[in-house]
């Protein structure tokens, strides 16, 4: 016998909750464009995204990735030591000082960053196409106030 939803439990409507449904698209949208990367590359889907915060922010700690990335910090040191032993990113010293690493893309991962960047520019497109101008202005306002502090 299966139990029943009632009104002591009050069940979430998925379909209508806004968390759900930001994180149905997101990950909807980002494994179209992981499904490229991942089969040509061996890139999981936070390989590639830290690759693209390393891309577009040189220099920074793992905790900064993890920070710039909002994703888990085990998730992104992770994926680091699988980049770095791939040759695709390095890791140095800040300033001698052991405790802190710094890290940037390799020429090796500059050279997978310059192919996948553009695919990932081009899936963007594809689905903003689905909106009229009006409509990209206001679904930018709208992330920007949702994402703000």
């Amino acid at each position: 016998m299966s139990a029943r939803p009632t009104v002591a439990h009050a069940p979430l409507e998925l379909e209508h909750f806004l968390p759900y449904r930001l994180s149905i698209l997101s990950n909807t949208v980002s494994q179209a464009i992981a499904a490229d990367y991942q089969q040509r590359y061996e890139l999981s889907m936070t390989e590639w995204r830290v690759m693209a915060v390393l891309g577009r922010f040189e220099g920074l700690s793992a905790r900064e990735v993890a920070e710039r990335t909002a994703m888990d910090k085990v998730a992104v040191s992770r994926a680091l030591a699988r980049l770095v032993d791939a040759g695709r990113v390095d890791r140095a010293t800040h300033d001698g000082d052991k405790r802190r690493s710094v890290l940037q893309l390799s020429a090796a991962g500059w050279a997978i960053h310059d192919e996948v960047a553009p695919l990932a520019r081009e899936h963007e497109r594809e689905l903003l196409e689905k909106l009229n101008d009006e409509e990209k202005a206001w679904l930018a306002r709208i992330l920007d106030k949702l994402m703000a502090p």
